[in-house]
């Protein structure tokens, strides 16, 4: 089959290799840069470059709906096939992943624990207090007792595996097309502005560019800072509990970490708001004192595509499948939603166990 592929983020990507491996031959369009420029002073050009790259269905539990928790656990076996098939090597760590709380949001921390017990009596999660805690997180501030460890849980380095399987696809077949923005997407075809394609089927996945086409698609908005801390070593992604703002710190080598919370219900595109970035910096400060003295190297917003309950749906008609919907989700459960169009597009019905997710349009 040939198909044309709208959208080359994470899920556009991530549907184009699991096409190729169904021997499709593919035709993929991404409005960005084969290279795009990542700097502090410049709009990031999708959310799949912003993202933190987080593998935590758990932690997650108390933010989404049953069927993202679904994807995200089905798609960590995904991404180990998808890893070993990468030339490029990416950063990909599967450590845990921890969730604290200062002793006045302890609400949201026993509300969490709940929830994950009522799931699954399966040894996912372990409540870790004291030295137990201090084994797993010696640095965070020792006035935090108690946390919620998930051994299962980790994370990929989303901008590494957005240049390794870009560079995967073009050496096994696929035809990349940048700065070629999809202005019309439709059954068989595919509209950008040197022209017009047609395809025996067409998979968009364009997130929110895809709103003329869905227009009960919404923007939701996202900070994130990113800081350079010498004097601060965490092994694994941490989750401090509020409230208002959950605050997430995604560890990279070299002191590197990604900050992030907000999931503000706006389109708006501009900058970090000023409450944005105190409540990210201070709620910081008050897990690590070391983070002090961190070196603020980015700044980043972005619009994270989302559908009624901020769970992920396939869209399907004659000649074409629209998916979307990642939300806050995306590298979650990007892989098993990929897999899920792939094989919709193959064999034109819906995966068992996943009935709902689909719609005709």
């Amino acid at each position: 089959m040939n198909i044309g592929i709208a959208g080359g983020g994470i899920l556009g990507r991530l549907t184009a290799f699991f096409l190729l491996q169904r021997g499709c031959d593919i035709t993929l369009f991404d409005e960005n840069a084969e290279f795009p420029v990542l700097r502090p002073d410049v709009q990031y050009p999708s959310p799949s470059y912003v993202a933190a790259g987080m593998l935590a269905p758990y932690c997650e539990m108390e933010y989404a709906e049953p069927v993202v928790v679904k994807l995200g656990l089905e798609s960590f076996s995904l991404w180990s096939s998808i890893l070993e098939a990468m030339e490029e090597r990416v950063f990909f760590q599967r450590e845990g992943s921890l969730v604290v709380a200062h002793q006045q949001d302890k609400n949201e921390f026993q509300r969490l624990k709940q929830m994950v017990e009522k799931f699954t009596a399966e040894p996912v999660m372990r409540h870790v207090k004291g030295e137990q805690l201090r084994e797993i997180e010696p640095e965070i501030n020792p006035n935090i007792q108690e946390g919620l460890f998930f051994p299962l849980e980790g994370q990929v380095d989303s901008r590494g595996i957005m240049a390794a399987m870009g560079a995967y696809l073009k050496k096994n077949g696929a035809q990349l097309h940048f700065n070629a923005k999809a202005v019309a997407v439709s059954a068989g075809s595919i509209k950008t502005k040197t022209g017009e394609q047609t395809f025996d089927c067409v998979a968009d996945c364009r997130g929110m560019g895809a709103k003329p086409d869905l227009p009960q698609l919404r923007g939701v908005r996202g900070e994130v800072v990113r800081v350079n801390a010498p004097d601060v070593t965490l092994g694994r992604p941490v989750r401090l509990m509020h409230p208002r703002y959950p605050l997430y710190i995604v560890p990279r080598p070299n002191h590197d970490f990604i900050i992030g919370a907000t999931s503000i219900e706006s389109e708006d595109l501009s900058g970090i708001s000023l409450r944005g970035a105190l409540e990210l910096l201070s709620a910081l400060y008050s897990l690590h004192s070391g983070f002090s003295e961190a070196r603020i190297t980015e700044t980043c917003t972005q619009l994270r595509p989302a559908l009624k309950n901020n769970a992920p749906r396939i869209f399907h008609s004659q000649r074409l499948v629209r998916a979307n919907g990642l939300y806050r989700h995306g590298y979650l459960s990007a892989p098993r939603l990929a897999w899920l169009t792939a094989e919709f597009i193959m064999e034109q019905k819906a995966a068992s166990g996943y009935e709902e997710i689909y719609e005709a349009q």
